[in-house]
């Protein structure tokens, strides 16, 4: 299991479009992909969920991979995190 912390710097936080390129990102990796807080935990692989997470400029958001090409998963989202948000 790898896991990512990562503080949101965009102005306007984890809002829909970044969410969206997010799960769009996240789904071709078999593994399971998991993003939230502190105190919540959602599927990375579903828009409504990480929209529920409500994340602002600031928050530190937690990513978790458990599975096969879970390596390669961490990598290519802490990517898109640091260039997207």
């Amino acid at each position: 299991m790898r896991e990512i912390h990562y503080s949101i710097t965009d102005e306007m936080g984890l809002h829909a479009r970044p969410a969206g390129q997010l799960v769009k990102a996240a789904v071709p990796f078999p593994c399971d992909i998991k993003i939230g807080t502190a105190e919540k935990m959602v599927d990375a692989k579903r828009i409504m969920g990480i929209m529920g997470l409500v994340v602002k400029q600031g928050d530190e958001i937690i990513m978790t991979f458990d599975g096969e090409n879970e390596e390669a998963a961490a990598a290519t989202l802490e990517q898109f995190l640091k260039d997207n948000l």
